[in-house]
């Protein structure tokens, strides 16, 4: 019965997502794929004009993909953008020529897919033994992060003029999609070279709650992040609305990164002032993370 319902919300997100346009290059719906231990849900590829006129093409994978392209297709009628964003600079030259793979989230699901899954282990003993939902939850982001690099990695691969190597291969989203995008980099060092965490949602629960969730997932960041030198961070976040619980927590973050030996421009912590947690935000400065992750400026090994 569960993998009925499930299959039945993936069947009305792909039916609603076939309507979804761009302003700029042509977006693509991949076929369907067999998940193992994750809701299905509908994955799209955004290729700018002229594609593959500049192959080899980078590849940025990015979360919460049906926020990501038509403000007529969303919940709260918002979008990051992405289209004009990414052509306008891939039309400038200030990027290298990338595509974006959009895999969408399934809003049921989307918190135990996303969450840091190791970090919850890092919680004191006294507070795993709470009766507090988040101890009871199911996560999921290891199979998660199997699918996308099991399963829809090699299938972009394979089935597109990219190159498959680490310093192309780039992932971002934000708030939980933040969140997943650092782990993803954290996890699997040797497939992403840069990841951009955008409005990242540091306490990882609700703000008010006192399960101290925000200080296991640093001490998960103090423990893997990779050497200095082959990857690069970005962080950013407004100071408005959910954003504005932020600062402090990113705070520490930041004292992790720099005492790991981690410095500008290999890592930037950006801050909005004005800028709220919502799309409309995220489309007004899309243009600096993309730039940090593909900008032909950039000192690794992405520029090319």
């Amino acid at each position: 019965m569960q993998k009925l319902f499930l299959f039945v919300i993936f069947l009305i997100q792909a039916q609603t997502v076939m309507a979804m346009e761009v302003s700029a290059g042509k977006l693509q719906t991949l076929p369907p794929f067999e998940f193992d231990g994750i809701a299905p849900r509908p994955v799209h590829v955004w290729l700018p004009d002229g594609y593959p006129g500049k192959a080899p093409y980078a590849v940025l994978y990015m979360h919460d993909g049906q926020m990501l392209f038509d403000a007529n297709t969303t919940w709260n009628k918002q979008e990051w953008g992405v289209d004009e964003a990414a052509s306008e600079l891939q039309a400038s030259g200030q990027t290298v020529p990338f595509i974006v793979v959009a895999i969408e989230n399934v809003s049921e699901t989307r918190h135990g897919d996303y969450f840091p899954q190791k970090a919850r282990a890092l919680l004191p003993a006294t507070e795993r033994g709470r009766a507090h939902p988040f101890n009871q939850a199911e996560l999921r982001a290891d199979r998660y992060l199997q699918f996308l690099l099991g399963q829809l990695k090699p299938y972009i691969d394979s089935h597109f003029e990219v190159a498959p190597d680490p310093e192309h291969t780039f992932i971002a989203g934000s708030s939980m999609g933040g969140l997943i995008s650092l782990y993803a980099l954290l996890e699997y060092p040797q497939i992403f070279s840069a990841a951009a965490a955008i409005s990242t949602h540091w306490p990882g629960i609700k703000p008010e709650d006192d399960l101290p969730v925000a200080a296991a997932i640093r001490a998960y960041v103090e423990r893997n992040l990779p050497q200095p030198g082959q990857h690069r961070i970005y962080f950013d976040h407004g100071t408005e609305t959910l954003d504005a619980v932020y600062p402090p927590l990113q705070e520490k973050v930041d004292a992790i990164m720099r005492a790991a030996g981690y410095e500008s421009p290999a890592w930037q912590t950006r801050v909005f002032e004005g800028h709220a947690h919502d799309e409309n935000s995220w489309q007004a400065r899309l243009a600096e993370p993309l730039l940090f992750l593909m900008g032909r400026d950039q000192s690794s090994g992405a520029k090319r």
